[in-house]
């Protein structure tokens, strides 16, 4: 291993940043996620839909979210907010961008554009009560962001008129140049007779001519900060005049200890120089200091956030310290090296005597919870978001955060858009579950993808862990602390195959093999010629021996194949089982085969397990474990997520009573018993339920455990569970 178990106790005293500890310090926990498409008919709820931008009601019992595909905004009844629920949907006719709430009245930058040369739209006012819309404003362009000053007596508008991604590789300029306007607001009615325009040409750096205006904020001076993303500038405007104070570049930023590869691994030994950082989100923290979420939709991509002051001089720069946490944490994407975690969302909220700054990465789902210091943040949480967070909104009188996450993945089968609603209270933190450790000047042990679990024979809380094909050019064995909380990663071992890492594994199962070393379980694919394979490794990673499948299963093979492994027995008289996840040609409908290979002969059997009946999708088997005298747990569990999910299940079987059949005939049956319905332990977090619990294993000790996989974060929020479910033992 790469570095020792004794480890442990160093890594978790400096792990950075994170609410570990047991006190009462309040933290924010995860305590509902409302799935949006609730908000629409029935017939259209297979359609997609997203939640973007979001506000409330100013008693905070009703949010107000954009809804870009289905054109026009939802509402959710938080009066619970632990139970939201549908509140209605209002069509607006175009595509909203943007919302924020006064007195009784949402107002919804709403875009009517004919096509990019030919930008417009409107200020859509929505009565809360009638869910009706009493009035519009015409502002002359495509509006993005929309920003209330504090006193709530005029309204800031980012008119973007943003370019055409199709046209010169998507690089400005592309006219007609964006602008902002100013409306003036009065008991919640907007005067769009009287609302400014201010021009933003002549001032970036990049492309002048072609300002394209993000987002805005406005302090309690009035002055409103602009930002310019493509054009990486940065413009302050006095609301009450209209005129441009000052104005200056975003500037660039040298990162290093980055992923700078789409190779198939997490490396963290990357530089990028002189990175523009195109800030989206921007807020202010105090009248003096303001946050830019960076991230970089043109050229740019500085992976993180800033803190500026007011006359352009940076206060904070995250640097990669935002990603790497990230990367700690399981959910940094791979697929996304130029630009990393993309930070896009930023807000602001004083809870009790806490000035908080709340930055959301759009690619990597998670959002960061800082204290404001005055001068470095003290990063004090990670929460899981939904995937794609993109508005965030502080409630500090109801205690509250709320996130709005962009993405819904129904035309893939996947999770829907979701609400998710955080309180804060006393107690600790319920994420992350399973971590690497994040010390300063140490890049963190990247991993994802977890996909199966194994115990160590000796050292209760010692586990093991295998990345699936998602890192396919470093599979690699993660070793676990489960002592601590959240449980710890703190070695990494790379499987290797004459020396370098070993290609063509999909590792989907692992189990000791009483010689210091392990079994693991490759799941094949013929179309990536990539073999069902078992394969045993010593304790240093090295491939010893490769197992393929023998000639009576390989002619009946299919994609979904070797999920987990387990050793039953020892000596001459051990057997290596392994589950296979779905029917192959030659299995009956809903039966799979637990397949027996015996190393001391050399040969192979097996037996068929019956699974359940299906719903949606299939079902099909993800882990097997043994836990003493012949019996094993088998996890089996279907392939939906969300609401959809049915089925995720641990099945013991007492493979004592059984002999397995030779290969190419008729095969025996186990009997399974329930042990556990997995799905109340899902749903305890409060998140929607998982798809894939891929790993389980019992310690030393007798204690049980199961894990799931974030697919490497690609179509998922890159969430992971990791559960201690209490003593599993076998049956006399």
């Amino acid at each position: 291993m790469s570095a020792p178990f004794a480890r442990l106790s160093l890594a978790a005293a400096l792990l950075a940043g994170t609410a570990l500890s047991a006190n009462a310090e309040p933290v924010f926990n995860r305590i509902a996620s409302f799935p949006v498409y609730q908000n629409l008919p029935a017939d259209k709820q297979g359609t997609e839909t997203v939640a973007e931008i979001i506000a409330a009601s100013e008693d905070g019992n009703l949010l107000v979210y954009t809804d870009s595909p289905q054109a026009g905004v939802g509402f959710v009844d938080i009066t619970d907010p632990a139970a939201p629920k549908p509140a209605g949907f209002l069509a607006l006719g175009g595509e909203p961008t943007s919302v924020k709430v006064a007195g009784g009245n949402a107002f919804v930058g709403v875009v009517t554009s004919e096509s990019f040369t030919a930008p417009s739209g409107h200020l859509a006012t929505v009565d809360l009560a009638g869910r009706t819309v009493t009035a519009t404003c015409d502002l002359g362009g495509q509006p993005d962001a929309v920003a209330f000053s504090p006193a709530k007596d005029f309204l800031a508008v980012a008119i973007e008129n943003e370019r055409d991604e199709e046209v010169n590789d998507a690089a400005i300029p592309q006219m007609p140049a964006g602008f902002l306007v100013i409306v003036p607001v009065a008991n919640g009615v907007a005067d769009c007779a009287a609302l400014k325009k201010v021009e933003l040409t002549g001032l970036a750096e990049i492309a002048p001519e072609d300002p394209e205006p993000e987002f805005v904020s406005v302090n309690s001076q009035g002055k409103i900060v602009v930002t310019l993303q493509e054009n990486n500038h940065i413009v302050i405007v006095d609301g009450a005049t209209g005129t441009v104070e000052t104005h200056f570049s975003a500037g660039t930023v040298d990162l290093a200890g980055i992923d700078v590869e789409k190779d198939g691994k997490i490396d963290l030994s990357g530089a990028m120089e002189g990175v523009r950082r195109e800030p989206d989100s921007v807020i202010w923290v105090d009248d003096t200091r303001f946050v830019t979420a960076n991230e970089g939709d043109w050229k740019g991509g500085s992976r993180g956030f800033t803190i500026f002051n007011a006359d352009g001089t940076v206060s904070y720069e995250s640097g990669a310290s935002f990603e790497h946490e990230i990367v700690s944490l399981g959910h940094y994407p791979d697929k996304r090296n130029k630009k990393g975690v993309e930070p896009e969302g930023a807000e602001v909220g004083t809870f009790g005597d806490d000035r908080l700054i709340f930055v959301a990465s759009e690619r990597g789902s998670l959002v960061g919870v800082y204290r404001d210091t005055g001068a470095e943040p003290e990063l004090l949480q990670m929460l899981p978001a939904g995937i794609g967070p993109e508005g965030l909104l502080a409630l500090p009188a109801r205690d509250l955060l709320v996130v709005a996450n962009e993405t819904d993945l129904v035309e893939d089968g996947g999770v829907r858009t979701h609400v998710t609603l955080f309180a804060r209270a006393e107690g600790a933190a319920a994420y992350p579950t399973i971590r690497s450790a994040n010390v300063a000047g140490t890049p963190p042990i990247a991993w994802g993808a977890l996909s199966g679990l194994a115990a160590d024979p000796a050292e209760a809380g010692k586990l093991y862990a295998v990345t699936d094909s998602f890192y396919s050019a470093a599979p690699r064995i993660l070793t676990i602390d489960a002592t601590q909380k959240p449980a710890l990663i703190v070695a990494e071992t790379l499987v290797t195959r004459d020396g370098a890492a070993a290609e063509k594994l999909d590792l989907e199962g692992i189990a000791a093999d009483g010689q210091g070393g392990f079994w693991l379980a490759s799941e094949g694919d013929a179309k990536k010629e990539v073999p069902h394979a078992l394969l045993r490794v010593d304790a240093a990673g090295a491939v010893v021996e490769e197992i393929a499948l023998p000639a009576e299963l390989a002619e009946h093979q299919e994609r979904f194949g070797y999920e987990g492994v387990t050793v039953v027995g020892e000596g001459d008289a051990a057997t290596v089982w392994l589950a296979v996840q779905r029917e192959w040609k030659d299995d009956p409908k809903g039966m799979v085969k637990l397949l027996a290979y015996t190393p001391a002969t050399k040969s192979w059997g097996a037996v068929h397990y019956p699974l359940d009946a299906a719903g949606k999708g299939w079902v099909g088997l993800s882990e097997i474990t043994s836990i003493g005298n012949g019996q094993v747990i088998i996890i089996e569990r279907d392939n939906q997520i969300g609401d959809a999910a049915e089925l995720k299940k641990l099945y013991r079987v007492d493979l004592s009573a059984v002999t397995p059949a030779a290969l190419g005939g008729e095969l025996p049956v186990v009997a399974k018993t329930l042990e556990r319905d997995l799905m109340p332990d899902l749903a305890a977090h409060n998140g929607y339920i998982l798809d894939k619990v891929e790993g389980f294993t019992v310690d030393a000790a007798g204690d049980a455990f199961f894990v799931t996989d974030n697919d490497g974060i690609d179509g998922s929020n890159g969430e992971t569970l990791f559960v201690g479910i209490g003593k599993l033992q076998a049956t006399n």
